[in-house]
């Protein structure tokens, strides 16, 4: 029976009944979605299970947050995203690479580096200045390789208005970028 109740269904439940059968009906209908976001940003199977698994914990404690402004899973995905995209930037900070004496280090010309963090700072300022709904739907269509059908299904929207607003936000891009990263 709580496999047949929509999303939102199951999290009013959940919040007024605290039983956690909703919450895990939930958690089953979207484990593995997650477990594949994490992995196709870290790259790594162990970092993917534990992001998972910390995001459905935070989801769990924020769900008297969930609004209902847009599909559970739309906030599932936004989440799960964000708190990926936090620990790589954490993991990329406290790295460190051990210097070994003996070794013979190249020095290459800064000047190609310089010219790639120049680029990587531009696309990064044009992608912050796109709405989080635009940036849902290209990381939706470039990093989990979803067709427009399933966007469309996802976001409740017909394919026409996927395309058009994909369109869009590439164009919006590629104007503030100025070059065309696509």
């Amino acid at each position: 029976m709580k496999h047949l109740l929509k999303d939102e269904e199951l999290i009013q439940m959940h919040l007024n009944t605290h039983q956690n059968d909703y919450f895990e009906t939930l958690y089953k209908r979207y484990v593995t979605k997650v477990y594949r976001r994490c992995l196709s940003l870290t790259k790594d199977t162990a970092k993917a299970e534990d992001y998972t698994h910390d995001i459905f914990l935070r989801v769990h404690g924020n769900l008297t947050k969930f609004q209902e402004k847009s599909a559970f899973s739309t906030w599932l995905y936004s989440i799960s995203y964000n708190y990926c995209m936090d620990q790589i930037r954490q993991s990329n900070r406290n790295s460190t690479v051990a210097l070994e004496e003996d070794q013979d280090y190249i020095w290459t010309d800064s000047t190609d580096q310089d010219n790639k963090e120049f680029q990587l700072q531009q696309l990064d300022k044009a992608m912050g200045a796109i709405s989080g709904d635009e940036l849902l739907m290209l990381r939706m269509k470039y990093e989990d390789n979803l067709d427009i059908k399933e966007i469309a299904e996802q976001l409740n929207l017909k394919n026409s208005a996927v395309k058009m607003r994909l369109k869009r936000t590439r164009d919006k891009i590629r104007r503030m970028y100025g070059e065309d990263p696509f």
